[in-house]
């Protein structure tokens, strides 16, 4: 079965996103910070993870830093309320090697495409 990892500091989007993905028959587990996120993938060994990129704590992108640490190979999808063009965190994430980035609000058929293409 597949497995996600979904990291969102607002409880509503992780619940949301894990309830959805659940239906398809998806093993879900999630993370309010960072820092948890990387608790998670050491327990879970998730194949894929929906990282928000604005938390208190470890950032996103700094958790998408400490991920490449120790899991080079692990696929992550960046989640943002911002536009790609905003600020450096784009190019930041995609050099640090994020498949995609999605916007907030979710849009459930991005959002199923994306992760299922890359749960495949």
């Amino acid at each position: 079965m597949a497995k996600l990892l979904i990291v969102d500091d607002e409880l509503d989007v992780r619940e949301f996103a894990a309830n959805f993905f659940r239906k398809r028959k998806i093993q879900v587990s999630t993370a309010a910070s960072g820092e948890e996120a990387l608790e998670k993938i050491d327990q879970d060994a998730p194949q894929l993870v929906l990282l928000d990129i604005m938390m208190p704590g470890i950032d996103g992108i700094q958790t998408l830093e400490y991920i490449r640490q120790k899991h080079k190979e692990l696929k992550v999808i960046m989640v943002t309320g911002k536009k790609p063009q905003e600020g450096q965190a784009f190019d930041k994430c995609r050099a640090l090697g994020a498949l995609d980035y999605i916007h907030k609000p979710l849009d459930l058929e991005e959002l199923e495409s994306v992760v299922l293409k890359e749960l495949k």
